[in-house]
């Protein structure tokens, strides 16, 4: 089962930033689980002033909200896509990457799998 598993750094004005030495376990981290198979895709997200939009749909009209979002104090920095056996597996996963990430959040969200031509 893969899971979307996005992180969210602390909002603690008190919380350090990550030194090198963090973000080189990390790096060493996400290699280890891509070379296992675990982590399919990760990436880190810029802020949405630096390269994004919000597109919103109502009543059939669209509209394009192109940021900066002062009000916005959590923001989602981070992503992967990982193959877990269970919700509890994903959960572990997670908790070994935000050990070595620091404070913060994650949310896991089971990825719904397309229906294979074999399927139908």
């Amino acid at each position: 089962m893969k899971f979307l598993m996005t992180y969210i750094p602390s909002t603690d004005p008190s919380t350090p930033e990550p030194d090198l030495t963090q973000l080189a376990e990390i790096q060493r981290l996400t290699k280890e689980m891509m070379d296992a198979g675990i982590v399919k895709v990760t990436g880190g997200l810029l802020p949405l002033s630096q390269g994004g939009a919000r597109v919103r749909s109502r009543r059939g009209k669209f509209e394009v909200v192109d940021g900066p979002y002062t009000e916005a104090k959590e923001v989602v920095v981070g992503f992967s896509i990982a193959e877990a056996e269970s919700l509890e597996h994903a959960i572990l996963l997670t908790q070994r990457f935000m050990a070595v990430a620091g404070e913060g959040e994650s949310e896991i969200r089971a990825i719904v799998e397309p229906l294979s031509a074999s399927s139908e």
